[in-house]
């Protein structure tokens, strides 16, 4: 009686181990942290339109999870590979299989945090943007200078770049370039609430205006404490219908933003950036303002200067004077310290 027992109960057992056993490997495949810790976090992108051999491929050449296989196996126990999500992805150390699965399921990726600034013209901003984003830098510059898109959002070809206000951004990596402009376009509209438009409109200046004026602003000195002093100068010269007589609306005129001195015969360019021989604002902004920039117009000094000068040390500040004779006088000295630094260009 005994003897058949036990070989009832032996293979019983044995059966019971094996499913045991089993479970636990099973659970440790769901649930046992895959990602190497030395590594983590590991930042996975997932393209659009990839495929699931696509998403293998890499990651098994970043060499970022301990067992390959076995997130291979709950990928495809779970339908992972009909079911995968473009987007970015932040690994931690604890991701497990399972984790990891159901984001790529899910499209439960990591926001990006966009930044954007000090850039000059529009295909700079197009290819800043695209080195963050999924986006291709062409296709996102073909949708700025539509026509379409820009009597959409109310621009110019000279004035798109106005849309785009330097910050920092949430968004999703895999944002498509319509949805990223239209979320451009609604940053723009919180940018200029009720108070800074009440401010422009004083001025008598509209919002890309004020935009236009601020690049210029900031391209003579990229230091906010003295960029109000420079607003006051050159809506001073507005009001008086003065030519700004800018020296970077020439360099971009040019296109050479690295000029140190420019030449009687630069000042000659036809372009209606050249704000030596155009009355009022260029078509549109020389660089992509800051926010500090705009508020500077915004908020200008008021004083009587109509002119100034770099200063001969070469510190990026100016001498600011309402007296064209001194002005002259300063610009001697500053001419005679590009000299004797043998600053031709």
């Amino acid at each position: 009686m005994k003897k058949k027992l036990l070989r009832w109960l032996l293979p019983c057992l044995m059966l019971f181990c094996l499913a045991i056993g089993g479970a636990a490997t099973f659970y440790r495949m769901l649930f046992a942290p895959n990602v190497y810790p030395e590594k983590a976090p590991v930042c996975l992108y997932v393209h659009t339109g990839s495929s699931f051999d696509d998403l293998l491929h890499q990651l098994d050449t970043s060499d970022a999870l301990v067992h390959l296989r076995s997130f291979q196996a709950v990928a495809r126990w779970r339908k992972l590979p009909g079911h995968l999500k473009p987007g970015r992805y932040l690994l931690p150390a604890a991701c497990d299989n399972y984790t990891l699965t159901s984001r790529l399921r899910s499209g439960a990726q990591d926001a990006v945090r966009l930044k954007f600034n000090n850039l000059h013209t529009l295909p700079d901003v197009a290819g800043r943007i695209s080195r963050q984003l999924e986006m291709d830098s062409a296709d996102l510059l073909r949708y700025l200078t539509d026509d379409s898109t820009l009597a959409r959002y109310g621009l110019r070809p000279e004035t798109a770049i106005c849309l785009f206000i330097p910050n920092t951004y949430e968004c999703w990596w895999n944002t498509s370039v319509p949805e990223f402009v239209q979320r451009m376009h609604r940053e723009y509209l919180r940018f200029w609430n009720e108070s800074r438009l009440r401010k422009a409109e004083a001025l008598s200046l509209s919002p890309q205006e004020v935009m236009t004026l601020a690049s210029i602003v900031e391209e003579e000195n990229f230091r906010p404490d003295e960029q109000p002093r420079i607003a006051g100068l050159y809506i001073n010269r507005l009001q008086k219908d003065m030519p700004l007589q800018s020296d970077p609306t020439v360099k971009f005129a040019l296109g050479d933003f690295g000029r140190k001195r420019l030449l009687f015969r630069d000042l000659e360019i036809e372009s209606p950036y050249n704000t030596y021989r155009h009355t009022g604002l260029p078509p549109g902004p020389i660089r992509m303002p800051s926010i500090a920039a705009i508020d500077a117009v915004l908020n200008y000094e008021h004083h009587p200067y109509l002119y100034m000068c770099a200063k001969e040390d070469f510190s990026g500040y100016h001498r600011f004077t309402a007296s064209a004779a001194e002005h002259a006088r300063n610009a001697q000295r500053y001419h005679a310290a590009l000299n004797q630094h043998q600053i031709s260009r």
